[in-house]
């Protein structure tokens, strides 16, 4: 029998399974606490189980972790993770400060099917998805090792999360559950590059978690050049499910926009996101894009990127330009697992 990490169940699932070993429901919770309350993760530590219960664990189950490869820090203060899984593939985290909070971006797969042409996390491919505990070992991994806590958490790393949705939403539901790690729901935000069918079912869920849509274009020939996805879930569509989400009780819905040199950074492009920032009632975040050595696309210039912003504060939108941080550390999505690829070339 194949040992799976015990971290991919939920609360009522290691019941479950406590009561299916012959043991009482109470143990699991006890197990829960050395887990998420105490970060021990080694059956033989847990003090208050019994020896026949952690020779039951120890047969069925284990508890996996991370192998750190690189952790290069920027000189504002990001922090970026090279994590090694269990399989020898690669995939990123990134701790990124910002006045009091320090918002931690989470991978949801190795590597990226979807492949936004201007993006690094697409380039080499999509390998797998990440099982439940891969996702939370990520969280586990930072808050053991680094001084500096989050306090936001966003599925903005490699992949799609909601391509990825069993495990993604599992992952969801142990963050922001008491007996484990006790993240509350606004705390966490899902970015999605727009599939209709996930955003469908993530209004179902009750989980009162924050959406983000990277949108990057405001009408569909546009974006369907930068992001193929939207060939099969046009702007039309996609637009109809985010405003469901919200009415069926997401919290918020931020617009993510890259702003790409020459691209889709004109007072043309402005105007029309301006419209559908408003039909939506969305925050917008405005991001300058972050080259990527192998790719055509540039960086738009201070000029362009302000009369964007004032664009849109001028037909009332609610904007931030968030500051590319950790240039200096590769730390757009995908570009440290990049390089550090080509050097093994």
């Amino acid at each position: 029998m194949k040992k799976q990490d015990i971290k991919n169940l939920t609360p009522d699932e290691l019941k479950k399974e406590i009561v299916a070993l012959g043991e009482k429901p109470y143990r699991a919770s006890q197990i829960l606490t050395w887990i998420y309350g105490k970060r021990v993760f080694s059956f033989d530590r847990m003090k208050n189980i019994p020896g026949s219960l952690k020779d039951k664990l120890k047969e069925r189950y284990l508890l996996g972790g991370l192998t750190l490869l690189d952790s290069p820090e920027s000189k504002d203060g990001t922090l970026k993770f090279l994590f090694e899984l269990e399989d020898g593939r690669r995939i990123e985290s990134v701790l990124i400060p910002s006045g009091g909070r320090s918002t931690l971006c989470l991978s949801a797969q190795v590597g990226c099917k979807f492949a936004c042409n201007f993006c690094a996390s697409g380039i080499r491919g999509f390998v797998r998805n990440l099982e439940t505990c891969e996702i939370l070992n990520q969280i586990v991994f930072v808050e053991n090792n680094v001084n500096n806590k989050a306090t936001n958490y966003v599925f903005m790393g490699m992949g799609e999360p909601l391509d990825n949705y069993e495990n993604v939403i599992k992952a969801i539901r142990i963050m922001n559950s008491p007996e484990c790690m006790n993240i509350g729901s606004r705390r966490i935000t899902l970015s999605t590059c727009g599939i209709v069918t996930g955003i469908e079912r993530l209004k179902d869920e009750n989980l009162k978690i924050n959406l983000s849509l990277s949108i990057h274009a405001a009408n569909d020939p546009l974006r369907s050049s930068l992001m193929p996805v939207n060939k099969k879930y046009p702007l039309p569509e996609l637009l109809i499910a985010c405003g469901n989400f919200l009415s069926g009780g997401g919290r918020m819905l931020t617009l993510e926009y890259v702003i790409i040199g020459g691209i889709n950074d004109s007072l043309k492009d402005a105007d029309e996101f301006s419209k559908i920032a408003r039909s939506l009632k969305a925050k917008v975040n405005l991001i300058p894009y972050s080259p990527v050595s192998s790719l055509k696309y540039k960086a738009p210039s201070g000029e362009s990127v302000r009369a964007f912003m004032d664009e849109l504060n001028r037909k009332r939108v609610t904007a931030t330009l968030r500051a590319s941080k950790g240039k200096d550390i590769n730390a757009g999505c995908g570009q440290l697992v990049l390089r550090n690829a080509e050097k093994m070339i």
